[in-house]
C-alpha cells in the first residue's frame, strides 16, 4: 500500500464523515441518503460473511441487503434515524467482538498478529500487544454504549456529531497516541513507521486471501 493510497483513504474517510453528518441533518429520510449512509454496514456484513462462509455468505448478505434497501426505498423500514444509530452501534460492537475474541489465553491478540507482520515478537511485546488489543476492545464497547446513550438522551444532531465526527477523531487519536507512547514505554520494539506497518499488514492479508 503506497503512501499516496493511504493519504487518499484518509481524505476519503474524512470527506465521507462530513458528508454523512450533513446528509443526516439535512436529508435523513431521503431514500438515496439512507442507501448511502447505510452502505458501510452492508459492506461490513458482506466482508464478514465472505470471511466466515465464502460465496454462500456473500450471496445471503447481498440478498439481505437488497431486501433491506427495498424496504427503505418504499418507506417501510421505519424511522431512518434508528437505522443510523443501529449501524453505528452495530459496527462498534462487531469490532469489539473481533478484537475481544482474540484475547483468549494461548492465542495471539489481534494487535499482536498485526505486529508479527512487521517483526517477530518477544514475550514482553506479546503482553503489550495483548493490552493494546484490550484497550481497543473497551474503546469500541464504550463507543457502542455512548451511541445509544447520546441518541436516547440528546438531540439527533448531537448524536450525529458523535457518530460522524467525534468517532473517527477519537479512533485517530487513540491510534496515534498508542504509536507515540509505545516506544516510550517499550523501547525494545523495533522502530517502524506507521506507513510501513500498514503496508506489511496489507501485504499479509493479501497473501492470505490469495491462498484461499
Amino acid at each position: 500500500m503506497s503512501t499516496r493510497r493511504v493519504a487518499l483513504l484518509l481524505i476519503a474517510g474524512a470527506s465521507y464523515a462530513c458528508v454523512s453528518h450533513w446528509m443526516m441533518l439535512r436529508h435523513p429520510s431521503a431514500p438515496w441518503a439512507v442507501l448511502v449512509l447505510l452502505g458501510p454496514l452492508w459492506l461490513t456484513a458482506i466482508g464478514l460473511a465472505a470471511h466466515r462462509f465464502g460465496a454462500w455468505g456473500i450471496a445471503v448478505a447481498l440478498l439481505a441487503g437488497a431486501a433491506g434497501f427495498a424496504l427503505v426505498w418504499t418507506g417501510e423500514a421505519g424511522d431512518p434515524n434508528r437505522l443510523y444509530v443501529l449501524q453505528h452501534a452495530a459496527i462498534n460492537m462487531l469490532l469489539c467482538g473481533w478484537f475481544g475474541s482474540t484475547l483468549r489465553r494461548g492465542r495471539t491478540s489481534l494487535i499482536g498478529r498485526f505486529a508479527e507482520c512487521v517483526h517477530p515478537l518477544s514475550d514482553a511485546q506479546r503482553r503489550y500487544t495483548w493490552q493494546v488489543t484490550r484497550v481497543w476492545t473497551f474503546f469500541f464497547a464504550a463507543m457502542a454504549l455512548a451511541s445509544i446513550v447520546v441518541y436516547a438522551s440528546f438531540s439527533f444532531a448531537a448524536w450525529s456529531v458523535l457518530a460522524n465526527l467525534l468517532t473517527p477523531l477519537l479512533v485517530g487519536a487513540l491510534f496515534i497516541g498508542e504509536y507515540l507512547l509505545r516506544y516510550r514505554l517499550h523501547p525494545e520494539f523495533e522502530r517502524t513507521r506507521m506507513i510501513d506497518a500498514l503496508r506489511a499488514v496489507y501485504a499479509t492479508q493479501a497473501q492470505r486471501g490469495a491462498r484461499r
